[in-house]
Order: C-alpha cells, then structure tokens, then sequence
C-alpha cells in the first residue's frame, strides 16, 4: 500500500511538470518491462541520455528495468493515469481494446523487417490517434525479432505439419496451429523443454532471442526462418507531462525518439542475426521455407488477416489497402 501511495503521489509530481527548484530541472521516471541485457533496454538507456544531453540535464529520465517499479500489465495505465510520464510496453497487449493495436500480430502479414517497417508506416497515424484518445502521445516503436518455427523434425512439406501437436499461448497461436492442420496444445513457457522432451509438443513459434535463451538444441533441432511476424514495443508519454514541457524539450524528446526507432531497428536486426548464429552454433539445423511451406504459409496469413479485418472494420480494411498497394 505505501508503495502504491509513493508511485501514485510522485508520479502524478512529475505527470504535472514539477521541477527541482535547484536546477529547474524536469525529472521523469520510465518503467519498462525488460531487462538491462534486452536491448530495448539498452536503447532506452541511450535515448534517455540522448534527451539529457539535448537539454543540457534540463530534462532526465530515469529508466526502471525488469518491471521493477510497474509490471508489464500496470506500464500503460500507470503512464495514461499519471502515475508517471512515460513508459514502454508490447503495443499487442493493448489488442483486446481495439484490433488495430494487434496489427502487427497478424502472422505471415509482414514477415520481414522491411515489410515490418512498411506496415508500420501505414498503420502509425492509426495507432496514435487510438492512442492519444487515452491521452497518450506516440514517441516511437521497434519491432522485436520475427517469430519462427522450431520443429523436432525438418518440414518442407507443409502435410508433414498436419496432426503435429503445436504449442499454444494464446488465440492467435491456436488459430494458426489449425490453419496449419496442427494439434493447438496449450504449454506455458517454462514447460516448453519437457513438453518437447516427452513428444507432448513437436512444433512451436517463437523468436530467435527466446530460442537461444532457452537453448532451444537441448530438445528440438530444426529452425525455419519464417518470420511469420514481428511484434512491436511503443514508447509512449502522458500527453499532459508532454505538453507542460518547453518547447525545446519536446523538440529534444521526439529528436531522441526519432533516433531511437532508426537505432531500435537496427540493434534489432543485429539481435536476430546473433541469436540464429547462436542456435546454429548449438547444433540446430537453420533453413528457410520452401516454396511448398511459403506458399501454405502465404495462405494462413491471408485466411487471418481476412478474419482480422472483420473485427478492424473499416480502418483496418484502409489500413491493409495502404499495405498492399505502396
């Protein structure tokens, strides 16, 4: 209870623009869920630093790593309520509130970072109108590496994955191991190995940088590189923190986000070439689709994003029109 009274009494201090008499300067806290070895961490951390040094330390953002100060559930309502000025999270949380925040979950819909990127472009007005209704102003977003397929046996056949039974974690999961001719089993992350290890799990999606973490060779042995999406994380802040600061601080803040997100990217692209290296390394075999495996592929993702678009209504339909015809 006291920790909820100091968060919610300081927060709403820094919400408000309460500055240091000493200094004049602005201080924020940001909560994210990730740990310090994750690189959205790491560069949050630069951008925080960028901001402090464009301001000259008028305006310094404290970053609060592995959801020590909110959870990953609490981030966006603790930074829409005030509670503090800023904050990261995985934007498809947000999904069961509006379809178009999990846009970028549809599979095989954008299954690289340069079709990650476009459908971004397209869908980020969207986005951050549906986000600044809830009196949140969009800074920037990174998608994290795409999710691929981890299977006991090599598949180039797309039969060979009919009646294999597929890790589930959610809806989307369990709509895609159908659409596959899979066998949706529901298995919690932390009973990934032994569900592999005892055949109870033969096929799972996930990203690289969670394959490796999990030292995926210990009990499956192929990758394909599929991609079949990429999530993305937002950085977003109250819009009222936002505005009470001065112009040249906003101008600092959305220069640093802006180089956030190009250097986000890449830092991305860099964890996604490490972490195959490493599942390589650890004696998994790594292999793209073949033509047979894209095409069923292709076909999934176009049965779910037909599905999508009928819960998205008629901005959805704009939004994947826009995709499709850059």
């Amino acid at each position: 209870m006291m920790h909820l009274v100091r968060s919610g009494f300081v927060g709403a201090l820094l919400a408000a623009g309460v500055t240091t008499s000493a200094f004049a300067q602005t201080a924020w806290d940001m909560p994210t869920p990730y740990g310090d070895g994750i690189f959205h961490t790491q560069n949050i951390r630069e951008f925080a630093d960028d901001v402090k040094t464009a301001t000259d330390g008028n305006l310094v953002i404290t970053v609060h790593s592995a959801n020590s100060l909110f959870g990953h559930a609490e981030i966006r309502d603790a930074v829409r309520d005030g509670l503090v000025p800023i904050g990261e999270f995985l934007l498809s949380r947000l999904v069961n509130e509006d379809p178009v925040f999990g846009l970028d979950s549809i599979p095989f819909l954008a299954s690289s970072y340069e079709e990650s990127t476009a459908l971004w472009d397209v869908s980020k007005d969207a986005i951050s109108e549906k986000l600044a209704a809830q009196g949140l102003t969009l800074l920037y977003s990174v998608p994290w590496p795409g999710q691929s397929l981890y299977l006991r046996k090599e598949v180039t056949d797309p039969k060979q994955l009919e009646g294999l039974n597929f890790r589930a974690y959610n809806l989307a999961s369990e709509r895609l191991a159908q659409l596959l001719g899979a066998i949706p089993t529901q298995v919690e992350e932390t009973d990934v190995a032994t569900a592999f290890s005892t055949g109870r799990v033969e096929a799972m999606i996930t990203s690289p940088s969670t394959g490796a973490n999990a030292k995926a060779w210990d009990f499956t042995s192929n990758f394909i590189d599929v991609q079949a999406w990429l999530p993305r994380n937002v950085v977003v802040v109250n819009t009222e923190a936002f505005e009470a600061l001065t112009d040249a601080e906003r101008k600092a803040l959305t220069d640093a986000a802006a180089t956030a997100q190009t250097r986000g990217l890449e830092m991305s692209k860099e964890e996604t070439a490490a972490k195959i290296a490493e599942l390589e390394k650890g004696g998994m075999k790594i292999s793209k689709p073949s033509e047979a495996l894209s095409a069923k592929l292709k076909e999934v993702g176009e049965t779910m994003t037909t599905e999508w678009q009928a819960k998205a209504g008629d901005t959805g339909k704009a939004i994947i029109e826009a995709y499709r015809n850059r």
